[in-house]
């Protein structure tokens, strides 16, 4: 997926006007967000869990590189092969040579925004290699020809009709309207897929260092089938999605999983310690694992930023968010949306673009209490915004050529009481023909961004100095009559 990041703007104020998708928005607080709420709170130590994962997570991404060795050194010795790829483009290489050399022409795959990241399918399909997803809300995504909206709610912007037209297209035949029904129709396309696919690709939520091997977690089946039917499993993970052992593997699911949905368990939690065996009746023949960097290590190298890779992908964040909450998933232009995404993708795909996703944040620190790990999202977004006004990287530093001339001006009229004045008196003369009783209401250059969604008042005739002095003169002169 090409980065569209600099269109924040223009795309969230589209999604704000646009009355089915704010609909479909609140979906996002009256389901996730309240059902991570009860879920924390019907467990007894949560906060200790909480404390527990984000150690855990410290930890592991301190020790990276210990812990991604041990990982692809037990992988291996279980039968599995690893290969470390630099970026996107590295691991794309790596899984279509593979499934052309294994004559692989259906591939299938359980969810994942790493894949999403590498822009893996168009790779695939390119090739003329057939690629479908099977996670339900991937599928009507691939189906629409978007990305996903939502970290674990790919299509929650999709309406029931929609999603009936989708399917209806696909398969030729009538529109099915309850949802049940619109399952079994998107069943009964999928099942044939499963059973001439040749090769499975899925992501990863965990990789166990100790274990040579990766945790799944499912509610649809589809990622279980798609790790035991075909012959080639190919896993890709991002390099910070790691834990040490199965021990913190225990820890991590269960923030995880009532982070993400608010359930106590997945239905469906899968492990992958390679392929199959002598003796076992099902499992692949050949099993890969993808360990992609494509930018983490500028992360893991920024102290002030290496805390956004403690992330585990819940999505509780963006549920919290109230600006997500408005502005939907496609508004960020990127994989990751909401406010991790606003850190990240900014550093991944670059800061000059990005620019405004920092600034998508009334930093009420509802992220950071949302999250399972404790990550402090605000203070990143503060740290990013500095960077985008008063770095000296031009890579970074994306403030107009006027911004900073225009600040000058006003810091210079600011430290003289005779040039504050004069400059209220030509704002007010400037802007007095845009007025309306006093306010500018229209969009005004150079104060738009403030003016297309809210009035700003006209400079006062008089300055409350001058009305104050005034005021005191008739005061004594009432004084001296009496």
């Amino acid at each position: 997926m090409k980065p569209v990041t600099k269109n924040f703007r223009d795309t969230a104020a589209s999604t704000m006007s646009d009355p089915n998708i704010q609909a479909a928005l609140e979906n996002v607080y009256n389901n996730f967000f309240k059902a991570r709420i009860a879920a924390g709170a019907a467990t007894d130590n949560w906060e200790e869990l909480r404390t527990r994962g984000k150690a855990i997570k410290d930890h592991s991404i301190a020790n990276l590189d210990f812990y991604l060795d041990m990982l692809a050194t037990n992988v291996e010795r279980n039968g599995g092969r690893v290969f470390f790829a630099k970026d996107a483009d590295e691991a794309n290489r790596y899984v279509l040579d593979l499934a052309r050399e294994s004559n692989v022409r259906t591939v299938i795959k359980s969810k994942s925004m790493v894949s999403e990241e590498m822009g893996l399918n168009h790779v695939l399909t390119g090739a003329g290699i057939e690629t479908v997803e099977t996670d339900l809300g991937e599928y009507i995504i691939q189906l629409a020809g978007e990305t996903p909206y939502h970290l674990i709610a790919p299509a929650i912007h999709k309406q029931k009709s929609d999603v009936s037209d989708l399917l209806a297209a696909k398969s030729g035949g009538d529109r099915k309207e309850d949802a049940e029904a619109l399952t079994m129709q998107a069943r009964e396309q999928l099942r044939a897929v499963f059973q001439r696919a040749d090769m499975s690709i899925t992501g990863v939520n965990f990789g166990v260092a100790e274990a040579g091997g990766i945790a799944l977690v499912t509610n649809e089946g589809n990622g279980r089938m798609a790790t035991s039917v075909p012959r080639i499993h190919v896993a890709v993970m991002g390099m910070e999605k790691i834990v040490p052992s199965i021990r913190d593997l225990s820890t991590m699911l269960r923030i995880l999983i009532r982070s993400a949905t608010g359930q106590r368990i997945s239905t469906y939690v899968t492990m992958v310690n390679g392929p199959r065996r002598a003796g076992e009746e099902d499992g692949p023949e050949e099993f890969h694992l993808v360990i992609m960097d494509n930018g983490r290590s500028k992360l893991l190298a920024d102290t002030t930023l290496r805390e956004s890779l403690n992330c585990i992908r819940c999505g509780a964040c963006l549920n919290a968010c109230p600006v997500y909450r408005k502005v939907g998933g496609h508004s960020y232009g990127w994989v990751y949306p909401g406010p991790i995404g606003a850190i990240v993708s900014p550093v991944l795909t670059g800061l000059k673009d990005a620019k405004d996703l920092p600034f998508a944040s009334s930093l009420c620190g509802a992220c950071h209490d949302a999250c399972p790990v404790k990550i402090n999202i605000p203070r990143m977004l503060l740290e990013l915004r500095g960077r985008v006004v008063e770095s000296d990287d031009p890579t970074e530093n994306a403030r107009g050529r006027w911004e900073p001339l225009i600040w000058k001006g006003w810091k210079w009229g600011m430290m003289d009481r005779k040039r504050f004045d004069r400059g209220a008196r030509l704002g007010r003369a400037a802007g007095g023909p845009l007025a309306n009783e006093g306010w500018l209401n229209r969009s005004v250059p150079p104060i738009t961004g403030w003016t297309s969604s809210r009035d700003f008042p006209l400079p006062a005739k008089k300055s409350f100095v001058n009305r104050f002095a005034k005021r005191s003169e008739e005061t004594s002169e009432r004084s001296t009559d009496e």
